[in-house]
């Protein structure tokens, strides 16, 4: 319930410093529940996530301590001085040297908690290790609040600096974070680490938006962060029921999972189905609106480099999940595990969801276009 809080006055606050505090509070929250078995490796990723996430929002509160004091040297008020409104109105008029250097702290910083490359170690051990609601909860919602809150700080700079100081700052978060997801998903042997490092891949395609910054590149992030949420609760969901039918997170002794576990093996095979970005799925949609927008925009070479690397990706986790869907059963017994109809509703609202999504934004379009607006100064 503190994260759930902390969550929603993330997205409503307009002081950039009740912003940083809500974050701070759902890293603080989350950290007790990823270490709950307390075994030698639960503990281990809980230590990493909280030393790594308080660095980063440590390095967040210093770029925000920064646009204090750059506000403040312009005559803002002290009470003020950090609401994100007022700060629009100013922008024209702050230091452009100390913003670029407080824009470099928080990109780091947010970059950090957000799981983007190369400051992403946490986070594949974090959700392998976190119960499977918890790892839901922290890909699908966390990761996006701190996507979020940088896109705040963005609007500011890109008043006063211009489009290409936090454009190349983000090209670079963007395509590293890309890179190495794919390099780590081609090998990886543990179906949550793999949605994990998806979790990189994402981040990394919402920053590559954000690096394009025109209404339609913002639209397509606000939309990807939804449909990314959406699909990666349903498929670390899953894997909770799939744990309890296994007892085991190892791909390769995971073989035949519709066959003999048609329902926990259909909800995971369609939630990847979604996160690679297949028909009628929203992150599609999200997608090719991305490549639109980069081409528009100048940035076609940005692109080829992603698509590339998403097609490496692509091919990955297809082979990884043709072999546990659809494969022989091998020598790991399922257990008798049962899934409750309260864990199927979830699961199905989630997927049906995101293929709407995917259908049609109608629901929260004018939602998305007006808030990519102002994003999009």
């Amino acid at each position: 319930q503190v994260t759930l809080a902390a969550m929603v006055v993330v997205v409503l606050a307009d002081n950039l410093g009740v912003l940083w505090v809500a974050i701070e509070t759902t890293t603080v929250a989350t950290v007790l529940l990823v270490g709950h078995r307390r075994d030698r490796a639960s503990l281990e990723a809980s230590w990493k996530y909280l030393v790594l996430g308080s660095v980063g929002v440590a390095t967040a509160l210093m770029g925000t301590v920064l646009v204090y004091f750059v506000s403040r040297h312009t005559g803002g008020d002290a009470a003020t001085a950090l609401n994100w409104s007022s700060l629009v109105e100013r922008a024209p008029a702050l230091d452009p040297g100390a913003l670029r250097v407080a824009m470099g702290f928080v990109v780091v910083g947010y970059g950090t908690k957000a799981g983007l490359a190369p400051a992403h170690s946490w986070l594949p051990d974090a959700y392998s290790q976190a119960p499977a609601p918890v790892a839901a909860l922290m890909s699908g919602s966390l990761s996006a609040m701190s996507m979020y809150a940088l896109l705040r700080f963005k609007v500011v700079a890109d008043i006063t600096l211009g489009p290409d100081f936090v454009r190349t700052l983000l090209l670079i978060a963007a395509l590293t974070s890309l890179v190495v997801a794919a390099s780590l998903m081609v090998t990886q042997r543990d179906y949550k680490r793999l949605l994990a490092y998806s979790s990189v891949e994402h981040m990394g395609l919402i920053a590559l938006a954000a690096a394009i910054g025109s209404p339609l590149a913002m639209s397509a992030a606000l939309l990807h962060m939804v449909g990314n949420g959406l699909a990666k609760s349903v498929t670390f969901a899953s894997t909770g029921e799939l744990l309890f039918a296994t007892g085991t997170t190892r791909i390769g002794d995971v073989r035949g999972l519709l066959h003999q576990r048609p329902f926990v093996g259909a909800t995971f095979g369609l939630g990847l189905v979604a996160l690679l970005g297949l028909p009628p799925f929203s992150i599609l949609a999200s997608e090719i609106a991305i490549v639109r927008a980069g081409v528009a925009d100048g940035l076609a070479w940005a692109i080829a480099i992603a698509l590339a690397v998403m097609l490496v990706i692509f091919t990955a986790v297809l082979v990884h999940a043709l072999d546990m869907l659809a494969g022989a059963p091998g020598d790991t017994p399922m257990t008798d595990h049962v899934t409750t109809l309260t864990a199927r509703i979830p699961l199905l609202v989630g997927l049906a969801a995101a293929a709407t999504l995917g259908i049609t934004v109608w629901p929260i379009g004018r939602l998305l276009h007006a808030a990519a607006e102002v994003l999009a100064r």
